[in-house]
């Protein structure tokens, strides 16, 4: 197999047991858990929490080794014991260490896969990169829309009990052996992945230091802190939020295909909007669509309103969460790709990520199912509209003294 197909695959499973966590995990610790919104709030803190002390540490060890492709494996591999772990994991206390091995090694997946990916299609024109990720969403888009159904069917094969009151979905927990075998999968794809050229490229200790002081991708991580704190909090409770609003486990697998969708095709038309708008106007675009859907959600009076708006979530994908990333690109020296990636992940994802889902449980606590969907609306509007001035174009930093520009 060709080396873009083969991280295709990668992509396809890595994502694909996404699919099962992402959109599930919240309403698993809402209702089959019985956490309160703060303890909810705080375990899906837990994720970027450890994101921040992981994200530049795995990229230091890919950028430092030049085991790019190997060091992706082995953090498939370890993610598969975070979901044993969460399987096995009852009570606040016990869930949340749980999450936290899961996260130590799942945090630092997709900063990763972008790094090898981008690497092993640096040759291949703007539009390789969103051809191999499209797989990503392709398999994530599948497990969305089987897992349901998958888990009716379990249910029914294992004798499940009387529905508990409240919980709408019993045996919910078995999301997570099911993601780890996905997830396996791809961790073999990622072992059979080269580890020459490009994806073998070494940087010197305390190289990275150099991006802090690059105006660029400085202010890159700025906004990037801001653009999560307004969005990432309220996508965790999602399906916690369509619950309170009438739906049910099905009512969020449906959204998940108006969301999946348009985002595959526009992740494989990025390629053309990275030449037209170049990486600074995909950011705006994605933080604008993000914001306008999430104040439709907060005004939304029924599930009638809320099911069409979701069809921004591509628009968010290929614009902010994959406009970071090409920014990354263009700003970083190829040996520092990984730790670029990283350090972007973990100001993003992780920190701007912390206090979104902290802030995002107190409000569904204490104000309501809205409330995070209407303040993350307006804040993300509010940073669309600014990006001419806080975000420079991407230039890489000047060679130093004796070193080739790369």
């Amino acid at each position: 197999m060709s080396r873009p197909p083969l991280i295709a695959v990668v992509w396809f499973f890595y994502l694909g047991a996404l699919g099962i966590f992402f959109p599930y995990f919240s309403l698993y610790l809402h209702e089959n858990a019985g956490l309160t919104g703060t303890q909810m709030g705080f375990v899906l803190a837990v994720i970027p929490m450890m994101g921040i002390a992981t994200q530049l540490f795995w990229g230091q060890i890919a950028d430092r080794t030049g085991a790019r492709s190997r060091v992706l494996a082995g953090l498939g591999m370890g993610a598969l014991f975070g979901y044993g772990a969460l399987f096995c994991a009852r009570g606040f206390a016990s869930i949340a260490l749980a999450t936290a091995s899961l996260a130590f090694f799942q945090t630092a997946l997709i900063p990763s896969a972008v790094a090898v990916t981008l690497a092993l299609t640096r040759d291949d024109g703007p539009h390789a990169f969103g051809r191999m990720r499209v797989w990503g969403t392709v398999g994530f888009f599948l497990v969305v829309v089987c897992f349901p159904p998958a888990l009716h069917a379990l249910r029914e094969v294992r004798g499940f009990g009387v529905d508990r009151a409240g919980v709408s979905e019993p045996g919910l927990e078995w999301m997570f052996p099911i993601a780890g075998i996905i997830l396996f999968f791809g961790a073999l794809a990622a072992l059979a992945l080269p580890r020459g050229g490009a994806l073998a490229l070494r940087a010197p200790r305390g190289d990275w230091r150099r991006l802090l002081h690059h105006r660029p991708f400085r202010r890159l991580l700025g906004f990037s802190l801001v653009a999560f704190l307004c969005l990432q909090g309220p996508m965790s409770i999602f399906p916690v939020y369509v619950r309170a609003h009438g739906g049910t486990l099905d009512s969020v697998s449906e959204m998940w295909i108006l969301m999946l969708i348009p985002e595959i095709f526009l992740i494989l038309m990025s390629g053309a909007g990275l030449k037209r708008f170049g990486p600074r106007g995909l950011l705006a675009i994605g933080v604008i669509a993000g914001g306008v859907r999430w104040l439709v959600c907060g005004f939304a009076p029924s599930l009638a309103w809320i099911y069409p708006v979701q069809i921004l979530h591509g628009v968010v994908v290929a614009g902010l969460v994959l406009g970071g990333p090409l920014y990354v690109e263009a700003v970083v020296p190829e040996r520092m790709r990984s730790t670029g990636q990283g350090l972007l992940a973990m100001v993003g994802v992780s920190i701007g990520g912390i206090s979104s889902q902290l802030a995002t449980g107190w409000l569904l606590e204490h104000v309501g199912p809205d409330a995070p969907y209407i303040a993350g609306g307006l804040g993300a509007l509010i940073l669309g509209a600014l990006i001419p001035v806080l975000l420079p174009p991407a230039t890489r930093p000047a060679p130093t003294e004796g070193e080739q520009a790369l």
